[in-house]
């Protein structure tokens, strides 16, 4: 496994030294390869899945979230599966007060801050293309209807008019 040292780490994620030392300190993102143990001269080895972790926790500080959102958000998605698969296939979305996981081709939006409580989750496009649909289907069905009230009249005028003549 390769390992990427503290201040490769910072170099890739943008990150302080002081955010990966603390963040470490406070157990948020450790380094998975080797970590100091609190041991002087001893190096932080980074995993590619830690600098992946890194950039995500930064990314979330930066738009806005506390902290400890952060940590609850992150300690969710450690949670929810095989991180190294999971992640790539999970978008996050913010509005600096919560944090929502959603998987890439999924139709759940689940709260990251809230255990993965299911949240509301509306796909616009769907609902415009099945709006669509529906008009379309009407249309046809409001034709085949017209026509079939003219047949009906047709006939009924024949009737009427053999009738009157026979």
């Amino acid at each position: 496994m390769e390992g990427y040292t503290a201040a490769q780490a910072c170099q890739l994620t943008s990150c302080t030294p002081h955010q990966l030392r603390y963040w470490d300190k406070v157990g948020l993102i450790k380094p998975s390869i080797q970590t100091t143990d609190g041991r002087p001269g001893r190096r932080r080895i980074y995993s590619f899945r830690d600098l992946v972790g890194l950039r995500v926790v930064k990314s979330l500080l930066d738009n806005g979230l506390s902290i400890q959102r952060v940590r609850r958000a992150w300690d969710y998605l450690r949670r929810t599966g095989d991180m190294d698969e999971h992640l790539a296939e999970v978008r996050l979305v913010t509005d600096g007060q919560t944090v929502f996981a959603v998987a890439r081709d999924d139709d759940e939006l689940l709260d990251a801050l809230r255990q993965g409580q299911l949240a509301f989750f509306v796909k616009i496009d769907q609902i415009a293309q099945d709006v669509e649909d529906d008009v379309t289907k009407f249309e046809l069905d409001r034709e085949s209807f017209r026509d079939l009230l003219r047949r009906v009249e047709d006939d009924v005028r024949i009737e009427t008019e053999e009738a009157q003549t026979g």
